[in-house]
C-alpha cells in the first residue's frame, strides 16, 4: 500500500524489522541523572547571537547551544546561501564551523563562497553522506556550529533503506539531535519540501527538531522572508526579510520604505496598510482592480491575501455598502511578493476595491487599518500603537482606524487619527479626499 489508511498520507508506511532482544537483569543507570529545576544553572553561552540581525530576530535572539534547527524552502530559494553566510558570521569570532555538503562537491561550495566574498578561515567543508563518518569528524574538530545540507542526502549504513526515505531521515535526525544535546553544539539542517510547500517527511522532522524555519518568496521577486513556525526557545511570530543580490542575501533594514519606494501617489485602487509581521510593523501597498467580466461568472483573484477574506470583503461591499460588484472581475495584489494573513488588512482591501470600482483615488497621505465584520462594522486590531508609529515615521499624515482603536491609542505628533465605525463611513471619508478621473462617475 502506498497510502496510509489512517492519516491519508502517501509514502508514509515504514518497514519495521522486529528483533528479539535479551532483557538484562542488571540495573541501568541514566546517563543524565534527574536534577531539580531550581538547581539548574543557565550559562551566558547558552545563547549566542549571530552577525545577521534578521536571523537573530527569527531565532529569538540568537542560537541556543545544543539546538537542532531545520530550515526548508523551495529549490533555489537561497537556503544554502543563507547557511553559508551564517557559517561565515560564526567564524568571525574565530570559532570553528563544519559545513557538511551531501548534494554538492567542495569545489561547488567554494564557487559559492567566492561569489559571496567569504574567505573561509575556520570554516571546514566536508562532502560526505555517511552519518557515522560525519559524526567521527565532528568529534575530532569540536566545532561551534554544524551545518548539514541536506538531511535527505545523509544515511546510516546499518539501515537497509535508501537515503531520503522516512526511516533514514528520521533516524539520522534523531542521531544528530542526540549528538547536539550531548555536545552542546547547535546544528542547522536543510530539508526538501513537497509540491504543497511542506517539509518532506511528512512532518517527521518537525516533531523532532527544536526550531523550524521556512525561507520563502515569490519566484520572480528578489525578496526572501524567513519565517518561524516552531521555536522551543522563543516566539514563532517573527519574520526576517532579505534581498537576494549578487553578493548573497542582504538584510533589509527598512522594509516598509523598500516596499513603498515604487508607489505612485495618484494610482487608482492603491492603499497603504500597516501590518504586523511578528513584532515588526510593516507598511505594504495593497492594489485592487475591478473590471466588467467578459464571462457569465465574475472571477476573484487574490495574490498575497487570503482568498476567503477577499470573498468576505466583496460580499460585505455588495450587501452593506451598495457597490455593484456582481458583474465585476476583482483582482487584489500585495506588492513586493508579500503575503498578508491577518484580518487587520480588511479595511485596506475594501478601500482599494471601492477606489477601483468608483474610479477614485485614495488620499496618498492616508493609511488604513481595521477588521471588517459581516455587518459592515469595523473592529479593533492588535497593537495599533506600533502600526501608527511606523506610518508616522514614514511621513503619512492620516490614518483610518476603528473607533475602538482610536479611544485606546492617542495619536502621536504628525498624524491625524480618523475614527470610523462602519465600512460605508470609511469609504466615504477615505475617498472624499481623492480625485475623480471622470466627473460623471460620481453620479
Amino acid at each position: 500500500m502506498g497510502r496510509c489508511p489512517d492519516c491519508r498520507q502517501w509514502n508514509s508506511l515504514v518497514e519495521t524489522t522486529v528483533t528479539t532482544t535479551t532483557v538484562s537483569a542488571r540495573p541501568v543507570s541514566p546517563v543524565n541523572p534527574p536534577q531539580e529545576l531550581s538547581q539548574v544553572v543557565l550559562e551566558v553561552a547558552d545563547r549566542f547571537p549571530l552577525n545577521l540581525s534578521e536571523v537573530n530576530r527569527v531565532l529569538g535572539g540568537g542560537l541556543v547551544s545544543g539546538s537542532l534547527v531545520l530550515i526548508g524552502g523551495e529549490p533555489g530559494i537561497g537556503k544554502s546561501t543563507l547557511l553559508l553566510q551564517v557559517s561565515a558570521s560564526v567564524t568571525l569570532a574565530q570559532d570553528t564551523v563544519v559545513y557538511v555538503s551531501g548534494e554538492e562537491t567542495i569545489r561547488q561550495v567554494k564557487l559559492r563562497s567566492e561569489r559571496l566574498g567569504i574567505r573561509g578561515e575556520k570554516l571546514y567543508l566536508l562532502a560526505e553522506t555517511d552519518l557515522e563518518v560525519i559524526l567521527n569528524q565532528l568529534e575530532q574538530l569540536s566545532p561551534r556550529l554544524v551545518v548539514i545540507d541536506s538531511i535527505q542526502s545523509v544515511y546510516l549504513p546499518e539501515l537497509d533503506t535508501a537515503p531520503g526515505s522516512i526511516t533514514q531521515v528520521r533516524e539520522c535526525t534523531l542521531r544528530l539531535m542526540q549528538w547536539a544535546k550531548l555536545s552542546g553544539v547547535p546544528i542547522f539542517i536543510t530539508g526538501h519540501v513537497t509540491k504543497e510547500g511542506a517539509i518532506a517527511g511528512p512532518r517527521v522532522l518537525e516533531h523532532i527538531v527544536d526550531v523550524v524555519l521556512y525561507l520563502d518568496g515569490e519566484q520572480f521577486s528578489a525578496y526572501r522572508l524567513l519565517r518561524c513556525v516552531k521555536n522551543r526557545f522563543g516566539s514563532t511570530n517573527e519574520v526576517g526579510i532579505f534581498e537576494m543580490k549578487s553578493q548573497g542575501l542582504v538584510e533589509v533594514d527598512n522594509p516598509s520604505q523598500v516596499f513603498l519606494s515604487q508607489r505612485w501617489d495618484e494610482a487608482i485602487g492603491s492603499v497603504v496598510v500597516p501590518t504586523l509581521e511578528g513584532s515588526r510593523p510593516l507598511l505594504v501597498e495593497i492594489q485592487a482592480l475591478t473590471n466588467p467580466t467578459s464571462f457569465g461568472l465574475p472571477r476573484r483573484t487574490a495574490n498575497g491575501v487570503d482568498f476567503g477574506r477577499l470573498l468576505l470583503i466583496t460580499a460585505v461591499l455588495t450587501k452593506r455598502v451598495g457597490l455593484r460588484l456582481g458583474n465585476q472581475d476583482i483582482i487584489v495584489n500585495v506588492t513586493g511578493g508579500l503575503k498578508i494573513s491577518e484580518p487587520a488588512a480588511d479595511l485596506g482591501i475594501a478601500l482599494a476595491i471601492a477606489s477601483s470600482a468608483r474610479d477614485m483615488t485614495v488620499d496618498p497621505q492616508l493609511v488604513a487599518v481595521g477588521e471588517v465584520g459581516l455587518s459592515g462594522e469595523l473592529r479593533a486590531v492588535s497593537q495599533p500603537d506600533r502600526r501608527i508609529n511606523e506610518a508616522t515615521r514614514l511621513g503619512f499624515k492620516r490614518c483610518l482606524v476603528p473607533k475602538t482603536s482610536a479611544r485606546i491609542s492617542p495619536a502621536p505628533k504628525g498624524i491625524e487619527l480618523i475614527p470610523v465605525s462602519t465600512l460605508r463611513e470609511a469609504i466615504r471619508v477615505g475617498l472624499i479626499r481623492g480625485k475623480l478621473r471622470n466627473r460623471s462617475d460620481e453620479d
